[in-house]
């Protein structure tokens, strides 16, 4: 088990396995730790040498390159502040988070940079398709506390909010996670997860913390996974429900789900019946279910040894977060007494990228009984704490849409459905899906006459995993009594 580093370290030191050992594999061949702490030190001189100063915000819109695996470490050593796009995301998105960002540097590859219109980059922005080799930066000695990422996730309302990560964010998180999986360094993880998601980055850095190999990998059908476990000996796999029910439907031989020692699952929860099937797909495995939250990385994860008889629990808190349950007068809540969940400690993030309002109302200082102190995260999600000590995840209080594993802002999808003539008013909601955990349901003004064509642009706008399923026309849509969009009648009528 990776030991609990008690001083956090500049990101760049994750990479602590013995020399020879294979640090990533790919279809490409594989790198041990020499060659990877080579690579990041010849990639962090490249950004060096583009002489921009610290602090500099350096995006990456790219697969799962060997470049895109390896920025997270180069950029910090370079002093720069990562921001990585997902990959999924078109021009518009893309734009976006460029500008908030004030990024100087975009690296992308020649198809995705042939989709950018004028004005999609801002100004001082240099767009690189090919990332060359600099001279040789030695490891960072910078503060851990100095922010090193930026990781846009969208919020209940409005675009993508880049969420502040410093180095000791993610260095605690990286130790973390590799310490209660028990990661070794003969444990080859398969990253199938975005690399701008925390859940996916974390596969990488918690790998390297323990030592262990990562295969990243980009894959179009369920049995791509099939094949790359077997193919590159992989023994973790990550997940969310959505995926989990797709390679569930994928044929597995029975040496490839042997081969699997360990399961983990986020951005949804595992219903008994589900953990009953991948209990009986993958034997050999241990699962383990977790819960987090971008702006304090993750929170709890249950063990495996509780799955069975607790199933629907989320756990109890990972090393170095403290989790509470607070009443709204923000007490203590008792045991199976509902209440906010609270997230104190040194994994909480620093904020939202200029955004001070909606920082304010996110992090607030931690209730007065919290053991941490300081600013935590309160989360808005409503659970229990059982007498056992467990947590239960009830309801998220916000309007997320959570598809495909992935949180998709209601007004982000609203926008885009109303920037053409097909429509003038539109309410996306959530609603139950047996593949996706919920699907995107419109509630459009009109007569339906113009869903053919909105569908077709949305196609062009909007990334798969943002399309809406359903669409339902009327001629008005309900109001509250602001005169605003009747959201809450619409979720309760449809969802």
């Amino acid at each position: 088990m990776v030991p609990l580093d008690p001083v956090p370290s500049p990101i760049d030191h994750v990479l602590r396995g013995e020399p020879d050992t294979i640090a990533l594999v790919d279809r490409t061949g594989a790198l041990d730790y020499t060659a990877a702490e080579e690579t990041v030190a010849r990639l962090a001189g490249w950004l060096a040498a583009q002489r921009v100063p610290p602090g500099t915000r350096v995006a990456t819109w790219l697969p799962k390159t060997r470049e895109a695996c390896w920025m997270p470490l180069a950029a910090a050593r370079a002093g720069l502040v990562h921001v990585p796009i997902n990959p999924l995301l078109k021009r518009a998105q893309v734009a976006h988070i460029l500008a908030d960002s004030g990024a100087a540097l975009l690296l992308t590859h020649a198809p995705r940079a042939t989709t950018l219109e004028d004005g999609d980059l801002p100004d001082g922005c240099v767009l690189h398709v090919d990332v060359g080799q600099g001279d040789a930066l030695p490891r960072s000695r910078a503060d851990p506390d100095l922010l090193a990422a930026l990781l846009y996730t969208s919020g209940s309302t409005g675009r993508p909010k880049g969420v502040m990560l410093s180095h000791a964010n993610l260095w605690l998180g990286a130790i973390s996670v590799a310490h209660y999986l028990a990661l070794t360094p003969d444990d080859r993880v398969l990253g199938v997860l975005p690399l701008s998601f925390d859940y996916g980055q974390n596969q990488l850095l918690s790998t390297w913390a323990a030592g262990a190999s990562v295969a990243p990998l980009d894959y179009l059908a369920p049995r791509d996974v099939v094949k790359a476990v077997e193919r590159v000996g992989a023994t973790t796999l990550a997940g969310v429900p959505p995926l989990w029910v797709q390679l569930l439907e994928a044929e597995w031989p029975e040496a490839t789900a042997a081969q699997l020692r360990r399961l983990t699952n986020s951005g949804g929860a595992l219903t008994p019946a589900f953990v009953r099937v991948l209990r009986a797909r993958f034997p050999d495995a241990r699962l383990f279910p977790m819960y987090g939250l971008t702006e304090a990385f993750r929170s709890t994860y249950l063990d495996p040894a509780l799955v069975d008889e607790y199933p629907e629990s989320i756990g109890r808190a990972i090393p170095f977060a403290e989790v509470l349950v607070v009443r709204p007068d923000g007490t203590r809540a008792t045991t199976d007494e509902p209440g906010e969940l609270v997230h104190a400690g040194p994994l909480v993030a620093q904020g939202y990228w200029q955004d001070a309002e909606r920082t304010a109302a996110r992090f607030r200082p931690a209730p007065s009984f919290a053991r941490a102190g300081g600013t935590a995260v309160w989360s808005g999600d409503t659970v229990v704490e059982g007498a056992d000590g467990l947590l239960r995840f009830v309801a998220r209080a916000d309007e997320m849409i959570k598809t495909a594993g992935n949180r998709v802002s209601p007004q982000e999808v609203e926008e885009a459905v109303t920037a053409g003539s097909e429509t003038s008013e539109a309410v996306a909601i959530g609603v139950p899906d047996p593949r996706l955990g919920q699907a995107i349901l419109v509630v459009a003004r009109g007569d339906g006459s113009a869903e053919a064509g909105l569908r077709d642009r949305l196609k062009r706008d909007l990334p798969g995993f943002m399309q809406p399923a359903h669409f339902v026309w009327r001629a008005e849509l309900p109001r509250n009594a602001n005169g605003k969009l009747d959201r809450a009648a619409l979720r309760e009528e449809l969802a």
